[in-house]
């Protein structure tokens, strides 16, 4: 099969396009900066083990308190080295602290796959550990996952938790940034080898909704 230039051309032109976009979106995200483990580390048995930083509080999430729009770039394909980045947009309330300032919650609302979606957020913190736990529910499975645990240091919290993704066991991270807390940037990472190599697929900016 013989194709002319002007195919040929066109179908290169349309591959850098491609490429270009796809590198940009990844350039655009600012990921974290420091050690992925900060105040945890895996055991020699391999366990997960998680300590509460200098300065962790329970006030720690106060400033998620009020109605968000969230923008999100969400990586289509997890630990298949995937460089496509999928863009989509929800909703989030939070209700502020409860349980005399100990607990937190919210509800997130999207649109996926032309199906509406609602997830639902309990934040714990424990005045013994000095740890907050967060747990997620989804409404496409009505599964409390396992939480992710952890704290803030000044304003970058790291949270943490053992989990199974499509049957690969795996180190599940959050970070939190609240340096600007009208504009707080979530992100999500993924470790198949205990804590030794991170693929970061996942993050958000929520804005304000005054």
């Amino acid at each position: 099969m013989r194709y002319s230039n002007t195919t040929l051309n066109t179908f290169l032109t349309t591959v850098v396009i491609m490429l270009v976009t796809t590198a940009s979106a990844t350039a655009q995200i600012n990921w974290p900066k420091g050690p992925m483990l900060a105040n945890a580390t895996v055991s020699p048995q391999g366990e997960l083990v998680i300590t509460a930083s200098k300065t962790s509080s329970k006030h720690d999430f106060e400033f998620l308190k009020g109605k968000w729009l969230m923008k999100h770039k969400k990586l289509k394909t997890r630990l298949q080295n995937n460089n496509e980045w999928i863009d989509f947009e929800s909703t989030d309330e939070n209700f502020g602290m409860m349980l005399d300032g100990l607990g937190n919650t919210d509800i997130y609302k999207a649109t996926l796959e032309g199906k509406p979606f609602e997830g639902f957020t309990l934040r714990l913190f424990n005045p013994q550990t000095r740890l907050w736990s967060l747990y997620w529910v989804a409404s496409n499975t009505g599964v409390l996952d396992p939480p992710v645990v952890g704290s803030f240091e000044g304003n970058i919290g790291r949270f943490y938790c053992k989990d199974v993704y499509q049957g690969t066991p795996i180190i599940m991270m959050f970070v939190w940034d609240k340096t600007n807390p009208d504009e707080p940037v979530w992100y999500q990472a993924f470790s198949p080898d205990n804590g030794k190599t991170w693929e970061w697929n996942w993050t958000n900016t929520s804005y304000r909704i005054k």
